[in-house]
């Protein structure tokens, strides 16, 4: 079987690849990126193109399966761009897929496709999928949902297989995801347990995730095996302040959400980080997701708790952990970070995913 990733480089990517040349019945995988890796994991080979300028047809043919992965999360104060490469990248992903008559596409949806949702019960695939309208992430995640319903329809002989992961945490994606969200200004190494005094209180700040190795096996199971739909896909417990006072060692704090958006806004305007306040709008309005579907269909188990692999991510920060891959390592902002000052938090694609 020879499958083609599209985005085989960043956080899940790198988990995707891993899962499928561990499957004896994948014979080989073709990572597609903007920038070309060192890391040369066995039956890989790689090829550098942009999702949003590139001919992918000739990539995909022969394929058994196409993964899209790419996607871009900065610059969030360009979302011309973010729309360019993320949506419309999407539908030529997806007209590649028909034009080589690929027979499987396996497409990252999130959690953040979803239209707010209840916190106190968990909701299954059919719970309505417009996103968050305030932020750019929702709304292109629910644009190519439309998009691939569309494709699904008009391509019925290709099983697509969508899959919505809540926040996907591993240690080596740690440093990427300091420079994606939290900017050049976090002292890394002092994230750590006992030396973050609180964590603000707030009902609504309820989310789940996922170990990167387990949303790896659940592409695998995607690819390999012949099911299709939407797959809902966390681990427990659902994180929330009591959870994360605990793995922090901090205080909880009673903060109206109002002015923690408040906080988020000014730095973000002052640029001091990447991360625009109306992703944290988008997070305390998602809902809490019901993974019996994956378990029944899929047959997919994680390994790894939610605790897990948010205990991975502070690790990964602490240690400044990565991989030779230009999303993941960490020289890719530059000594001292000066790439990512230079750059301005949230202004260019400095943290561009292939």
């Amino acid at each position: 079987m020879r499958v083609t990733v599209v985005g085989a480089t960043g956080n899940v990517g790198t988990s995707v690849v891993s899962a499928l040349i561990a499957d004896k019945n994948v014979t080989s995988v073709l990572g597609l990126a903007r920038r070309t890796p060192s890391w040369c994991p066995e039956k890989t080979e790689w090829r550098s193109v942009d999702v949003s300028t590139g001919d992918l047809a000739p990539h995909f043919e022969g394929s058994d399966a196409v993964v899209h992965l790419a996607w871009l999360f900065q610059p969030t104060r360009d979302p011309l761009t973010t729309w360019h490469v993320n949506a419309l990248g999407s539908l030529r992903v997806f007209a590649a897929a028909a034009r080589a008559k690929v027979p499987a596409l396996v497409y990252a949806s999130s959690v953040g496709a979803y239209s707010p949702g209840p916190k106190d019960r968990p909701v299954s695939e059919d719970w309505p999928t417009h996103g968050w309208p305030g932020a750019a992430y929702g709304r292109e995640k629910a644009y190519v949902e439309r998009a691939l319903d569309s494709f699904e329809q008009s391509h019925p002989e290709i099983r697509v297989v969508r899959l919505r992961p809540g926040f996907i945490f591993k240690r080596e994606a740690a440093t990427e995801q300091r420079r994606l969200f939290a900017g050049p200004f976090l002292p890394q190494r002092l994230v750590r347990p006992g030396l973050i005094p609180f964590v603000p209180d707030i009902p609504a700040l309820r989310f789940q995730a996922v170990h990167g190795d387990d949303i790896g096996e659940a592409y695998r199971l995607a690819v390999v095996g012949d099911a299709s739909g939407a797959f809902n896909i966390a681990a427990d417990p659902v994180i929330d302040p009591a959870v994360l006072a605990e793995l922090l060692g901090a205080r909880r704090v009673p903060v109206p959400a109002g002015l923690l958006r408040g906080a988020v806004s000014a730095a973000w305007r002052m640029r001091l980080v990447p991360a625009a306040p109306e992703l944290l709008d988008m997070v305390l309005a998602l809902p809490i997701m019901d993974i019996s579907r994956a378990r029944a269909e899929l047959g997919w188990q994680p390994r790894y708790s939610a605790t897990d692999a948010f205990r991975e991510l502070l690790e990964g920060l602490r240690t400044v952990a990565g991989m030779a891959t230009p999303p993941l390592s960490p020289q890719t902002g530059g000594p001292g970070r000066i790439g990512e000052l230079a750059s301005g938090a949230g202004k260019r694609d400095m943290a561009r995913i292939p």
